[in-house]
C-alpha cells in the first residue's frame, strides 16, 4: 500500500482457481475497483519452436498441431500454407473444401467450449454442462470423419491426408443442422438470462479504438466494431467461394457495446455462421485430389531441396493465427515462429480491466479466451548467453527430485 492513497497490489495468478492455465495478472486495486493491470507469461514455455528445427517439415506439421488442444487445425493449416508458399504448392480445390469443413468444425467446438467456460466463470454450472453435452455432437462428427476427437491429423503440406467420402456427408449436414436449429436456445439461455445481462453489460468494456490499438483479432476485435476476418480478407481456401463475412454484434441487438456480452454474443453467432459455411462447403464440394502427393515419402523428398521464407495465415477460432518458417535447402527448417491470437488480445487486457471490479476479473479475462500454452515464449535472464545440454538439463531434473523427496520424509 502506498502511504499517500489507498492503493494495494494484488496478484491473481500463476495458477488460480478461475484461469485453466497459468499466467500472473498483477493488480494495482482500490477498494474493489481495479486502477492498474500487468501481467506475467512464460510459465508453461515449452520449446516447440526450438524443436521444430531438428525435425523434417512432415514431422513439424505434428508439432504444430499440439500447440492447441482446442485449435489444433488452425496450426496445421497455417504451418502448411507457409511451407506450400515457399514451394509454389498448388493444393487441389477438394482439399481446399476438407480444410474449411475441418476449420469450421473446429471453430463450433471451440466456441462451445468457450461458452461453457464462460458459464463457469460466472458460476453458471448448470448451463456450462449443458453448453458442453451439445459440444458432443461435434467432437462425435470430428472423430466420425477423422479418426479423433481432439488431435485430428487431417491436414498435410499440399492438401489434406483422408477424404470424406459423400455416404458421410449426411452425417456433416445433420450436424450443422443441429447447431443452426439450437442457436435461439442458447441465445435465449445467454443472452436474455437477467444474471448473465447483469455480470456481462458494459462489463469489460474494449472500444474499437482500443482494440484498434491494441491490435486485438478475433471474436476479440469483432465484438468491439472492427471488421477483420482473414476469411475475408485473404480469401484463402475455399472460403472465396462461400461468402464469409465478419461477424459483428450488431447483426443481432442492432448495437455495439464491445463488453464481454458482444464477445458472448459474436461467439455464438459464429457457431451459426460455422454450420451453414460447412453445409454449402459438404454441397459445393468437387471431385479430384486429395494432396498435391499423397506418398508421405515422396512428398517429404520434394520438401527436402526447398529454400526460402513463407507466411502462412488462417483465422483460428481466437482469430488470426500467423506461422512464419524459413526453408534453407536442408530436412529441417531453419527457423519457425508462430504468433498465436491470444499474444495479440491480451494486450487488451489492460483497458478491459481497468476500473473494473474486483469480482469481474475471472469473466473479464476469459472473455478473450486466452490460451496461455499456444502463447508463452521463452524468458532470457540476465546477459550471458546459456545453452544446457540434454544431459546437463537431465541432472538438474534429477538433483530436484531427490531434493524434494528429502523435504517430503
Amino acid at each position: 500500500m502506498k502511504p499517500e492513497d489507498n492503493t494495494y497490489s494484488i496478484c491473481v495468478g500463476p495458477v488460480h482457481p478461475a484461469l485453466k492455465e497459468p499466467v500472473k495478472l498483477n493488480m494495482q486495486i482500490d477498494g474493489e475497483k481495479v486502477t492498474g493491470v500487468d501481467f506475467e507469461l512464460s510459465q508453461v514455455h515449452r520449446g516447440i519452436e526450438w524443436a521444430a528445427t531438428r525435425r523434417n517439415p512432415i514431422q513439424v506439421l505434428f508439432l504444430a498441431e499440439r500447440i492447441c488442444g482446442i485449435c489444433n487445425m488452425s496450426h496445421m493449416i497455417s504451418f502448411s500454407r507457409a511451407v506450400e508458399s515457399i514451394g509454389g504448392i498448388e493444393v487441389p480445390p477438394r482439399a481446399h473444401y476438407i480444410r474449411v469443413i475441418g476449420a469450421e468444425l473446429e471453430r463450433i467446438h471451440s466456441h462451445i467450449l468457450w461458452a461453457g467456460v464462460a458459464a463457469h466463470e460466472l458460476g453458471f454450472d448448470s448451463l456450462m454442462h449443458y453448453t458442453w453435452k451439445l459440444r458432443e455432437n461435434v467432437l462425435d462428427t470430428v472423430e466420425y470423419i477423422t479418426g479423433n476427437r481432439i488431435t485430428k491429423g487431417l491436414i498435410t503440406i499440399g492438401g489434406v491426408r483422408h477424404d470424406i467420402p459423400k455416404k458421410k456427408f449426411p452425417r456433416i449436414i445433420d450436424t450443422a443442422h443441429f447447431y443452426s436449429s439450437h442457436f435461439d436456445k442458447m441465445a435465449d439461455m445467454f443472452l436474455k438470462d437477467r444474471v448473465i445481462m447483469s455480470r456481462t453489460r458494459d462489463v469489460g468494456v474494449l472500444s474499437k479504438r482500443d482494440a484498434l490499438t491494441t491490435c486485438a483479432v478475433g471474436p476479440t476485435a469483432r465484438a468491439s466494431g472492427v471488421k477483420k476476418d482473414v476469411r475475408k480478407d485473404e480469401a484463402y481456401a475455399a472460403y472465396q467461394d462461400l461468402d464469409v463475412e465478419p461477424v459483428l454484434p450488431d447483426a443481432y441487438t442492432g448495437e455495439i457495446h464491445g463488453d464481454v456480452y458482444d464477445r458472448v454474443l459474436v461467439r455464438l453467432l459464429e457457431v451459426k455462421q460455422s454450420a451453414e459455411i460447412i453445409e454449402r462447403a459438404v454441397r459445393q464440394m468437387p471431385e479430384g485430389p486429395i494432396a498435391w502427393e499423397e506418398k508421405p515419402a515422396a512428398l517429404l523428398a520434394k520438401l527436402k531441396p526447398l529454400a526460402g521464407d513463407g507466411i502462412g495465415r488462417h483465422e483460428a477460432p481466437r482469430g488470426e493465427v500467423i506461422h512464419y518458417v524459413r526453408m534453407t535447402g536442408e530436412e529441417h527448417p531453419y527457423a519457425w515462429k508462430v504468433r498465436a491470437p491470444t499474444y495479440n488480445n491480451m494486450m487488451a487486457w489492460v483497458p478491459l480491466l481497468m476500473n473494473e471490479q474486483i469480482a469481474d476479473i475471472p469473466v473479464i479475462a476469459a472473455s478473450i479466451d486466452p490460451c496461455m500454452s499456444c502463447t508463452n515464449r521463452a524468458v532470457k535472464a540476465g546477459t550471458n548467453d546459456v545453452i544446457y545440454s540434454k544431459e546437463h538439463l537431465h541432472r538438474l531434473s534429477v538433483q530436484k527430485t531427490r531434493e524434494l523427496r528429502r523435504k517430503m520424509k
